[in-house]
């Protein structure tokens, strides 16, 4: 795939979506670093549904260390991993007040030292809350990147280090959230809307479901 594609590609998404953003609800960068703690192997409909009453009671680190475990444990059950979420929550919310007097720092390194925080997560929020034009590869982006053919890497990190390189700067901001919301909506894991797919002449695809 030549970069007149990926930028027709990329043109034709940001034509259809402006502004995209995460689906996770939150206020602030805390928020949203634990909205996305929770989100691994979990909707995030789901994640909403909890964190709607939690960051109603604990919206800071000092709040959800003052709930306690059991505290946050109550809000967090109806999500898989709970328990070890939780613990997370917790010794991640001791290391903020500890290192960064509560507040998430926009550093990479420093947010993959935090409890549960990996490459992702901090991708995550470096993009999403602080604006960094960074590429958080998640199922639905490496599945998209492979099967349209725009990055195709055995790895998350190599779909990562190759969509930094092809796709063109303007759109490195918004891409991150283009490709998962193509890949929850169309580009489907086991049926995608081939159909309806705004980039289908531009996939290299090759079991193109178009009915």
């Amino acid at each position: 795939m030549n970069k007149h594609i990926h930028q027709e590609i990329f043109e034709r998404l940001r034509a259809t979506n402006p502004h995209p953003t995460t689906e996770l609800n939150f206020n602030s960068p805390f928020e949203l670093l634990i909205a996305v703690l929770l989100s691994a192997q979990a909707t995030d409909v789901g994640v909403n549904k909890a964190t709607a009453k939690l960051f109603a009671v604990a919206d800071t680190p000092q709040k959800m260390l003052d709930l306690g475990l059991d505290g946050v444990m109550n809000y967090t059950k109806t999500i898989g991993l709970y328990k070890t979420k939780s613990k997370h929550i917790m010794q991640t919310c001791c290391m903020l007040l500890e290192k960064y007097n509560g507040e998430v720092p926009a550093d990479r390194e420093a947010l993959e030292e935090l409890p549960g925080v990996g490459r992702k997560t901090a991708n995550v929020v470096l993009n999403t809350a602080f604006g960094v034009p960074v590429m958080a590869v998640d199922t639905h982006i490496f599945r998209v990147s492979n099967r349209t053919g725009i990055a195709k890497g055995k790895n998350v990190h190599e779909v990562e280090d190759k969509l930094m390189r092809y796709i063109p700067k303007e759109f490195l901001m918004d891409a991150h959230h283009w490709l998962i919301l193509h890949g929850r909506y169309t580009c489907k894991a086991l049926k995608p809307l081939c159909g309806k797919c705004l980039i289908n002449d531009l996939c290299e695809y090759p079991a193109k479901l178009m009915d």
